[in-house]
């Protein structure tokens, strides 16, 4: 099991906004590019934005100049702030290492994007 614990989702309308926390140990963390991943509903998960130790990140195209991946190294923590939210963002949010490391993963939050 892969120690993270996502939280932040929630029911919005589009055009709003979340931000999405990801709490992992520190064994998740440390040294390793981290991630934040969306399973649309009967889709495979996909990873949406990613970021390296020292905060260089990259987006999935779809996301790109709405999403921000952050992390705080001194918190084991891992965030997602998602901007101008369409519908089709509406998924499951999950965290974790990129590439993945554990065939693990946490519960997820869930994000529902009304038109």
């Amino acid at each position: 099991q892969v120690d993270v614990v996502e939280s932040g989702g929630g029911l919005v309308q589009a055009g709003g906004s979340l931000r999405l926390s990801c709490a992992a140990s520190e064994r998740v963390v440390r040294n390793n590019r981290m991630g934040w991943y969306w399973q649309a509903p009967g889709q495979q998960r996909v990873l949406v934005a990613g970021i390296s130790g020292g905060g260089s990140s990259d987006y999935r195209e779809s996301v790109k100049g709405r999403f921000t991946i952050s992390r705080d190294n001194a918190r084991n923590a891992v965030y997602l702030q998602m901007n101008s939210l369409k519908p089709e963002d509406t998924g499951v949010y999950y965290c974790n290492t990129v590439p993945l490391i554990w065939n693990a993963w946490g519960q997820g939050t869930q994000v529902t994007v009304s038109s």
